[in-house]
């Protein structure tokens, strides 16, 4: 799951950058292609200026009159959208080409633009019948003629039409080289993190007991993470072992001067004193064992955990428990799912479901269920196996069932046992992160249920 994440957050990465890189890019290029037929529009535009400034300049070579064409046609067609105009600047003389027909153009000097280095202005204006006209507009001075303004106007629809054939290629070509490059990056980035992949599915394998370290071969650029892991995987191991036979020599040095306490006490049956160091020392017994039992089963914990089927386990404890109540004739009945696998160590697991087998024996009548389910609760990420133990006896009200949980506590004496079956197994399924809740049976009697981690 996390590397699937990963590799969302690296191709949405790359996915922003690439069209973020690429729409820059398209904007760039759109200008500079926009800017550039704009000079090149202007190129023609400046030819025929000079022309009629030419003929403006030289009145006796042509007779006296502007040219009419300038060897365009489009400047005889009225209304064509290409015009000129030549505006005296002290008196109001306007002469214009055929195709401008009784319009007139705007003058660029009246509207502030500005006149570049050269004297000319260019920009853009509307032109009659409201078409978008670029002009290139030059003041003039012809001597004793006088100054004249002389501006050119060509449709700009050109303009518009070849820029916008321009974006819609290019439009199309970053589409194609946009879905190429992400293709390529969607392949670089699963194939790049397919051995991170692997790594998580192994560490998933070595933590649910079906492997103990990372197997395969991997890229030069994992390798050297793999064999950290695998290095830290044995260190941890060590560890825990070295946790264990600590656990188990401190039980050792502890259990012994205990027995001597109380060998030395119970020789002396009549002595108050030695009556009290006995019932001390059973105290500081229970306690050590308790605290140790809690201390092998913390370091057991912190290690890989493993995995234990539990129906061999129910059955293998049904026979046992019918074998040491079979005076009383207790039925147990197993339905216990194939599937059903608790993440922890057989031990502890024959420890609890033994606990409360032989409980429900002890209270049942004449019948015991077991049932097994595997399933996930509240939402959470691991599945859950749930073991369902009913006994078909008197039950328990929802008073006793909180008293029957607690350490030591018994609701009749005249059952065997010392009272911490129940306790126990509330202390190693908690341990585990599981949970132990008691109900009432649809057959009468009492329901534990047993919450443990799926393997």
């Amino acid at each position: 799951m996390r590397a699937n994440s990963l590799a969302l957050r690296l191709f949405l990465s790359a996915t922003f950058w690439t069209i973020a890189i690429l729409a820059i890019t398209a904007v760039i290029l759109s200008g500079l292609y926009r800017r550039g037929v704009e000079r090149a529009f202007d190129q023609r535009l400046e030819i025929y200026l000079r022309t009629v400034i030419a003929d403006l300049a030289s009145p006796e070579d042509s007779g006296g009159r502007f040219p009419s064409s300038l060897g365009e046609p489009l400047f005889e067609l009225p209304l064509s959208g290409w015009y000129w105009q030549v505006t005296r600047a002290d008196e109001p003389d306007v002469r214009s080409s055929r195709s401008l027909w009784d319009g007139g153009l705007p003058l660029l000097e009246t509207l502030g633009v500005p006149a570049d280095a050269g004297g000319s202005r260019q920009g853009y204006v509307d032109g009659p019948e409201e078409q978008r006209l670029r002009v290139l507009e030059r003041k003039i001075d012809v001597g004793a003629g006088g100054q004249f303004i002389v501006a050119i106007a060509g449709d700009a629809a050109e303009l518009d039409g070849d820029k916008r054939a321009f974006d819609q290629a290019l439009f199309f070509t970053f589409f194609i080289l946009a879905a190429v490059l992400l293709l390529t990056t969607m392949f670089q980035v699963r194939f790049g993190l397919a051995p991170l992949k692997r790594i998580s599915a192994s560490l998933a394998a070595i933590r649910s007991g079906r492997a103990e370290k990372l197997e395969g071969n991997f890229p030069e650029e994992i390798a050297p993470l793999a064999r950290e892991t695998n290095a830290l995987l044995d260190a941890n191991k060590e560890i825990v072992e070295r946790a264990r036979t600590h656990v188990g020599n401190l039980a050792h040095a502890l259990k012994t001067p205990l027995s001597v306490i109380v060998n030395e006490a119970a020789g002396r049956a009549n002595d108050p004193l030695a009556e009290k160091v006995r019932e001390q020392a059973a105290i500081m017994r229970d306690q050590v064992a308790r605290h140790l039992e809690r201390a092998r089963l913390a370091a057991r914990l912190s290690g890989i955990g493993s995995v234990t089927e539990v129906a061999p386990v129910a059955h293998a404890l049904a026979r046992t428990m019918e074998k040491i109540h079979h005076d009383r004739a207790i039925a147990i009945e197993v339905h216990a799912d194939d599937k059903a696998r608790f993440r922890g160590e057989r031990p502890d697991l024959e420890e609890m479901l033994g606990n409360l087998i032989d409980n429900g024996c002890k209270w049942a009548k004449s019948r015991v269920c077991i049932e097994t389910i595997v399933d996930q609760l509240n939402g959470s990420e691991r599945p859950n196996v749930r073991i369902i133990v009913d006994d078909d006896g008197r039950g328990l009200s929802p008073t006793e069932r909180e008293q029957v949980a607690k350490r030591g506590r018994r609701l009749d004496e005249t059952k065997p046992g010392s009272g911490l079956g129940l306790s126990i197994v509330v202390e190693l399924a908690s341990l585990y992160g599981g949970a132990l809740k008691l109900g009432n049976a649809p057959s009468g009697g009492l329901r534990a249920e047993l919450t443990l981690p799926a393997g």
